[in-house]
């Protein structure tokens, strides 16, 4: 029985990518699958023809040879293996596919024939607190941080000076081993090299073959202009340093900014809380505010301000991170009642109050005016 065309049973056309003719493959392999199929012998028949189509097709060399000559390319032991249809089901050909396919399931895909040897050391966080002031114009900070550093004596390679580590016996530097059980190919993490690929027989006396110290350094951090509550800054290549001369991973700094004593921020707006005198509010007047640029702002304060009266001073705010535009500044105004009155005072008050009309305090008499009004609707 003549074989089917390869890009006919996996039903893409000629030209397919490697990225859809992936796509094909999982899908029918996902319905063709022993497992799923338990004593249908036409399904293992087909998962066999489509596993071999997948795995000349899937190499561009073998794929380029079937193009040319088709079927008669892999004729007389060139092609994948034994068995129905030319294809050994228990190959390594089949392994391949489906660590291609499904590897990331099982632990990740392989490195490239080595196993990596080496591991991405771990991030680090630094929290770190600012002022207000500080977010605003910025600053360069100095951090010292303890963690683990590339061993001076072995570069990182964890043997001692003059030696190297070996490739591992037990995988042969893959990091991994394979076990074959039914339609399933096993890979777990090497025992002999706990996964590195090499091992060492003579280890650093300095780090004790890990390839990394203990280590406090010191690190420059920049803090640029506008930068907010929770804001993070990595540092590139400053976190633990990699096993065995493996990339180091990265520091993480987190800032807080510290509460301030006049302002509270809310993005790029600065929002200030003033208190101000009976006679200012009533009469009219100015009063200056502080500002994070060190400068002072003057705010003219008309007769009859109320409490909640709020003054906007535009572009004194926070700096926008990573932009020229800035926040404004506004103040809410308190008007604050005087206390421990003198009995001059009182007698000054007295007569204020004698003068009143009801002109002088139109919020007030209006609201009681109302309830009045409430309170004889109730008696009807």
């Amino acid at each position: 029985m003549a074989k089917r065309d390869f890009y006919e049973l996996l039903g893409v056309s000629k030209g397919v990518s490697a990225e859809e003719l992936k796509k094909a493959y999982r899908k029918l392999a996902m319905q063709y699958h022993p497992d799923k199929n338990p004593g249908d012998k036409a399904a293992e028949q087909k998962f066999k023809e489509i596993s071999e189509a997948y795995d000349v097709l899937k190499d561009d060399q073998k794929r380029a040879a079937y193009d040319r000559y088709g079927h008669g390319a892999f004729e007389g032991g060139m092609g994948g293996g034994a068995g129905a249809g030319g294809f050994d089901f228990n190959s390594s050909g089949f392994s391949d596919i489906f660590e291609d396919l499904f590897g990331e399931f099982m632990g990740g895909r392989r490195g490239g024939g080595q196993g990596g040897g080496t591991s991405r050391g771990s991030d680090l966080r630094y929290n770190m607190q600012i002022s207000l002031e500080d977010a605003y114009k910025g600053k360069q900070e100095t951090v010292r941080v303890t963690t683990s550093a590339s061993c001076d004596d072995c570069s990182g390679s964890g043997a001692a000076p003059g030696t190297k580590p070996v490739t591992c016996s037990v995988c042969n530097g893959a990091g991994k081993v394979r076990a074959q059980q039914g339609f399933f190919t096993i890979e777990r993490t090497c025992h002999g090299c706990g996964g590195m690929g090499r091992t060492i027989k003579d280890p650093c006396r300095k780090c004790g073959g890990s390839g990394r110290v203990r280590k406090e350094k010191s690190l420059s951090v920049n803090i640029p202009p506008g930068v907010e509550e929770g804001t993070r800054i990595r540092l590139a290549g400053e976190g633990e340093a990699g096993a065995r001369g493996g990339p180091a991973g990265d520091l993480y700094i987190f800032l807080t900014i510290a509460p301030h004593r006049f302002f509270k921020r809310e993005g790029a707006n600065l929002h200030c809380r003033v208190p101000i005198r009976m006679t200012t509010a009533a009469l009219g007047g100015s009063i200056e505010v502080p500002t994070l640029d060190g400068s002072r702002a003057k705010i003219t304060i008309p007769a009859g301000t109320q409490s909640a009266d709020q003054f906007r001073l535009k572009s004194k705010g926070m700096p926008v991170l990573r932009s020229p535009g800035k926040g404004d500044i506004y103040i809410h105004v308190t008007v604050e009642t005087p206390v421990n009155l003198s009995k001059k005072q009182r007698d000054l008050l007295k007569t204020f109050e004698e003068s009143e009309s009801d002109k002088n305090q139109p919020e007030t008499e209006g609201f009681f005016s109302k309830v009045k009004e409430f309170w004889d609707d109730l008696k009807e």
